[in-house]
């Protein structure tokens, strides 16, 4: 369990890596990023539940940010981001590894590429379809350079400026899937909710890297 997490976040971290030559945008898949992109930016917090599945096995998260610091927990395994320093959880191990990210990196989000559009992917509109009723726009990326990646689905509420689901296809065709649901913003959120309180684990193994 504790590398299936492992592997997700990595998954995600690839999102973001690579210098880019000859990406290319067109305008209206632009439009529609820099919209959603802006809207979730101008909230105070976002709150996320979501499912993620890879192969035969879904698992749900519930995720927090307030654009600079977020909080993760899915699979037994709980990601802390202070603005400074990532804290990951472990509750079945006892375990906590404390690192800062690397300047290449950034940790397991579903709004981490939010940005990394801009420079990392070559990007395009892909049409429209319907998911549970609703339409969304439908927008493909592909990296710009290898990063592990054959493309990733992006699938957004346009009036609404929210994303509800993204597919990655990895080069080995393996797929992972994020559906995003039961989103809430501007909460009455404890600035605790971003803190690490080492007091609360005196039973765990703490490991500052």
């Amino acid at each position: 369990m504790k590398n299936y997490f492992r592997k997700s976040l990595f998954i995600a971290a690839l999102l973001s890596m690579g210098m880019i030559f000859g990406q290319t945008i067109d305008p209206k898949s632009k439009t529609i990023l820099d919209d959603l992109t802006n809207n979730y930016k101008s909230k105070k917090n976002s709150y996320f539940k979501f499912t993620y599945t890879s192969g035969s096995s879904t698992q749900t998260g519930i995720f927090y940010s307030d654009n600079a610091k977020y909080r993760l927990k899915i699979m037994g395994t709980e990601q802390l981001f202070d603005g400074s320093k990532i804290y990951n959880i472990n509750e079945d191990d006892k375990e906590i590894t404390i690192a800062k990210p690397s300047e290449n990196q950034v940790a397991f989000s579903p709004l981490s590429y939010l940005d990394s559009y801009k420079k990392d992917y070559n990007v395009r509109y892909a049409g429209k379809k319907v998911l549970n009723g609703i339409p969304v726009d439908v927008i493909k990326m592909t990296p710009a350079k290898p990063n592990g990646l054959k493309q990733v689905m992006l699938y957004v509420n346009r009036p609404q400026k929210k994303l509800v689901k993204i597919e990655q296809v990895s080069k080995n065709d393996g797929l992972a899937v994020i559906k995003i649901m039961n989103y809430k913003e501007n909460q009455n959120l404890p600035t605790s909710l971003f803190t690490f309180d080492k007091s609360k684990y005196q039973n765990y193994l703490i490991t500052e890297l």
